[in-house]
C-alpha cells in the first residue's frame, strides 16, 4: 500500500470485519495541550455513527466516513455495507480507499470489478505471456506489460466481432487458443490430404468441429 501510495496511485479493498479503527476528530481544539486526534473507536458492528449514503439494492445500505487505521497508520474513507436481506441477520462488509476525497459510491463500484480486473490478469498470465519477461530495465518492462495486455485485448476485440447477439457474450481466451488450434489442425488435414477445401468448409458440421474442446457458454 506505501508502494503504490509512492507512486501516485490509491488502492481499494476490502478490510477485517475487526479492523481496528478511529472516527478522526474534526472538532474545536484546544488552545493548549496535544491536539486531538480521534474521536473514539469504530464500531462496526454498529453504523449508527456512520454517514448513511444510499440504498445500494433492496435491503443493502451503505455507509461512509473517514477512519484511522490504528495498525496501517492511515486515513481511509469507508464504504460500509450493512445487508439486512435475511430476517433477523445482519451482516457487513467494509470496503475503503486510500483516497479519502474519493465517494463511497465510486469505491462500491469500482471494488465490484475487481474480479473482472483479476480474469484480465489471469489471462494474460496464462495465455499472452504477461509474467514471461526476463527483463530488468523499467521501460521494456513497461512495454511487455503493454504487450500482453494489447494482445489480450484484441483477442477480446475479436471475439466481439464474432459475436452474434443470440446469447449472452461469454469470453474465453482458453476457448479462443482451442478454436485456433482447431483450425491450424483441420487446415493441415485439408492440405496433407490434398481435400477440396470448399466442399468441406461449407459442411454443416465444420464449424462444429471448428468449435470442439471449447468452453460452452
Amino acid at each position: 500500500m506505501t508502494g503504490a501510495c509512492a507512486l501516485d496511485l490509491h488502492v481499494i479493498s476490502k478490510l477485517r470485519c475487526d479492523a481496528n479503527l478511529r472516527y478522526v476528530y474534526t472538532g474545536r481544539q484546544k488552545l493548549r495541550g496535544a491536539r486531538r486526534k480521534y474521536a473514539g473507536k469504530v464500531n462496526l458492528v454498529d453504523p449508527t455513527h456512520l454517514l448513511w449514503v444510499r440504498q445500494v439494492q433492496p435491503g443493502i445500505e451503505l455507509y461512509t466516513a473517514v477512519v484511522w487505521h490504528v495498525s496501517l497508520k492511515r486515513q481511509f474513507r469507508l464504504a460500509y455495507l450493512l445487508d439486512r436481506r435475511q430476517h433477523n441477520v445482519t451482516s457487513y462488509a467494509v470496503l475503503f480507499s486510500t483516497d479519502i476525497e474519493q465517494t463511497a459510491e465510486d469505491i462500491y463500484q469500482l471494488y465490484r470489478l475487481r474480479f473482472q480486473i483479476e480474469f484480465i490478469f489471469r489471462d494474460a498470465k496464462q495465455f499472452t505471456g504477461l509474467s514471461d519477461c526476463q527483463a530488468r530495465d523499467a521501460k521494456k518492462l513497461d512495454f511487455h506489460f503493454n504487450a500482453s495486455f494489447t494482445a489480450l485485448n484484441l483477442a477480446k476485440l475479436g471475439a466481439h466481432r464474432h459475436y452474434s447477439g443470440q446469447q449472452p457474450f461469454v469470453f474465453s481466451m482458453a476457448s479462443l487458443q482451442r478454436r485456433a488450434l482447431n483450425d491450424h489442425l483441420l487446415e493441415t488435414f485439408i492440405s496433407r490430404l490434398d481435400l477440396e477445401p470448399t466442399l468441406i468448409k461449407s459442411h454443416p458440421n465444420y464449424q462444429s468441429l471448428r468449435d470442439y474442446g471449447t468452453i460452452a457458454a
